[in-house]
């Protein structure tokens, strides 16, 4: 059997040696090496199950030129010689690896917060629908809030999976693109008729737009800096509008053209390519100096004075802080060009 191991014909049959040590079937000790001479086989199936019996056993192998082959390396790298070896090689290709169990479930706490979040905004439209404009308010503020939860949560206890970053963009969308939308139609976008609706599709559009562009950028984009204004944001500066007239008895009619100027700027602003501070780059360490907790305390005091307007106060400051440092970088970098081109 051993002299019809791997032939290629009865005219050109040739030496090969391998080490091992152990015997092997239809081998010839010799000095220091094993002996296999190529067999005569004209079947190449009878082949295969000899070859088959010398690669389960293992073993290292030594190829011609010197080079360290184990045994079924040196076949695959030879297999187009013989009808044998392509045999082989192609069983040996084509078996069947097993593949990996997929886990089945999801992690039940980030999502948690993050179907809290989404049912926030649904209250926020059924209260609209229904009257209560500050509870609709309040709700798209507890979307905001639980959906800033919900992917620090992931983080902390290292359950972070793709299915949690496709149903937050979901939640998202729905929280904070659908919800404000409807919530400033009911309550000063619809007495304009088309063009109320108009900006109330413009912002839920750019929400959407806003919301892909995000998904496809993630691991490309700077982190410290937001590629236009983020939907929660967004979707605060409408809120706080809607809670100040709400919370003061103005009827949205009255200011109907200021709420369709602030909600089209608002989902302008999110498809915008000006760039926002992200604050990912400020990580709180263990131990914080003790102004740090004063300063916290006095900013709870300074929104518990007006919530709503502080609230729409400070959103609004930073939806404009976006143009303002584009431009300002703008203005630096052909500064700094025209510098250099002086210079050189």
């Amino acid at each position: 059997m051993g002299d019809r191991l791997l032939g290629r014909d009865r005219a050109t049959s040739r030496s090969r040696f391998w080490n091992a040590s152990n015997h092997r079937e239809g081998c010839q000790n010799v000095r220091s090496g094993w002996r296999v001479r190529e067999p005569e086989i004209e079947d190449p199936r009878a082949a295969v199950a000899v070859v088959s019996r010398l690669l389960r056993s293992g073993g290292p192998a030594v190829a011609p030129s010197g080079a360290n082959l184990s045994f079924s390396g040196y076949i695959a790298s030879v297999y187009w010689v013989t009808p044998a070896r392509r045999l082989l090689s192609a069983r040996l290709m084509d078996e069947p690896k097993p593949k990996p169990k997929r886990r089945r479930g999801i992690y039940l706490l980030p999502n948690l917060f993050t179907t809290a979040a989404l049912f926030a905004g649904f209250y926020a439209v059924l209260a609209a629908m229904q009257g209560s404009f500050e509870a609709a308010a309040l709700a798209i503020f507890a979307g905001f809030v639980l959906d800033g939860l919900d992917g620090r949560v992931a983080r902390l206890t290292n359950t972070q999976t793709e299915f949690g970053a496709e149903y937050d963009s979901l939640s998202d969308m729905v929280a904070f693109g659908v919800a404000p939308a409807l919530v400033a139609y009911e309550w000063a976008l619809s007495g304009l008729g088309k063009v109320g609706w108009l900006a109330s599709f413009i912002y839920t559009a750019a929400a959407a737009l806003r919301l892909a562009r995000f998904n496809t950028q993630v691991g490309v984009a700077d982190k410290r800096y937001f590629q236009g204004l983020p939907s929660p944001s967004a979707a605060a500066i409408i809120a706080a509008g809607v809670w100040i007239g709400a919370d003061h008895g103005i009827d949205g009619a009255e200011v109907a053209w200021l709420a369709a100027l602030v909600t089209a700027f608002a989902g302008l602003l999110m498809v915008s390519n000006f760039r926002f501070h992200s604050f990912k780059e400020m990580e709180l360490p263990g131990r914080i100096p003790f102004i740090f907790a004063v300063v916290v305390m006095l900013g709870y005091a300074v929104v518990l004075l007006h919530p709503p307007v502080v609230l729409f106060a400070g959103f609004m400051i930073y939806a404009v802080s976006g143009p303002v440092l584009t431009l300002v970088r703008r203005r630096q970098r052909k500064a700094s060009r025209r510098r250099d081109r002086s210079v050189s």
